[in-house]
């Protein structure tokens, strides 16, 4: 009686383990965790296996070539000029064999043309401010020996600089202050859903996004910010004496260049439900900012002109004069 018992024990035992183990092998495997995307572009973006080969924005971020710098260049035979304005303000007046594309044409036109025998690729547009915007998309995607010209074709000749001329303002001096506001505690990064896993593949998303939506959507005017001071994050990007000494915006919060945007520095500090203004004093470091900002899915808004257009006579530095012009041929030329 025992020996039967024992004998249908190991009997049912072996029905029921190979049930078990099918059952086991059915099971699917759990999801595994959604990618933050925010976070593996951003760890990548800061590390060297992006395509500048470091993190660009606390390196080489502020690639500019003055007028005077490019007219060497262009006397050498050393200089490559594309020229991203307008056709129509490309045909009334443009530097000697620059190229006229759009923002999206270029670095498709880099690819496709031999240029070793330029050691410098320099962007022109009017201000110099969508020139800065693109530049930063250009070095960031390792295209290493682009520059903006320097306020733009402004600085190349008077006929053109009407832009500067008219942006300048002291309509905001009695509006600076010297008092500081601190950063805010450290937040989530943004959130990004392009539906890619690797970083390689996010960024070439979000690149192709934001050359296709262009500067203008990623700039602001100074009548837009004080129309409604309080709903934006001002961040003052200059260094921290600069932020006292030449006072800034009422509740603007200092971000020092080339240190504290990064995650182990200030960057999570920067909120994710707010559009972010970034100002500098001409309009085209916070250009090149922005960029990388956008990209990397902040709401960001470069101010136009900077302080250029807030403050002008107080600055001591980085001022845009009437005698700023070069006064060189260019095409066109009456």
């Amino acid at each position: 009686m025992k020996i039967m018992t024992k004998f249908k024990f190991w009997m049912l035992a072996i029905l029921i383990v190979p049930f078990f183990v099918v059952s086991c092998e059915d099971d699917p495997d759990p999801d595994p965790d959604p990618v933050n995307e925010a976070e593996l572009l951003i760890n990548w973006m800061e590390s060297s296996d992006n395509p500048a080969g470091k993190y660009y924005v606390n390196t080489d971020m502020g690639e500019y070539t003055t007028a005077s710098a490019l007219h060497d260049l262009i006397a050498a035979d050393k200089a490559y000029v594309i020229d991203i304005r307008s056709t129509g303000d490309y045909d009334l007046g443009h530097i000697e064999d620059a190229v006229n594309l759009t923002e999206a044409e270029v670095a498709g036109h880099l690819d496709a043309v031999d240029l070793s025998e330029f050691s410098d690729i320099v962007i022109a547009c009017t201000s110099g401010q969508t020139a800065a915007w693109l530049t930063s998309l250009l070095n960031m995607d390792g295209y290493d020996n682009v520059s903006s010209l320097k306020f733009g074709m402004c600085s190349w000749h008077s006929d053109f600089a009407d832009a500067w001329n008219n942006a300048t303002s002291n309509d905001k001096s009695t509006f600076f202050t010297a008092t500081a506001t601190e950063k805010a505690a450290e937040g989530d990064l943004p959130t990004l859903t392009t539906g890619f896993e690797t970083a390689a593949e996010i960024y070439d998303v979000r690149w192709d996004a934001i050359i296709a939506e262009g500067f203008g959507a990623g700039a602001i005017t100074v009548a837009n910010v004080y129309a409604d001071l309080s709903s934006f994050y001002i961040l003052n990007y200059w260094s921290a004496d600069d932020y006292v000494n030449m006072k800034h915006i009422d509740g603007a919060i200092q971000y020092t260049p080339k240190v504290d945007i990064a995650t182990d520095a200030a960057l999570k500090t920067l909120p994710t439900d707010k559009t972010i203004v970034v100002y500098c004093y001409t309009g085209q470091g916070s250009a090149n900012l922005t960029a990388y900002l956008r990209l990397v899915g902040y709401d960001a808004k470069s101010l136009k002109y900077g302080t250029n257009a807030m403050i002008h006579d107080d600055m001591t530095k980085s001022k845009w004069s009437p005698e700023t012009p070069m006064e060189y041929d260019y095409v066109g030329m009456k």
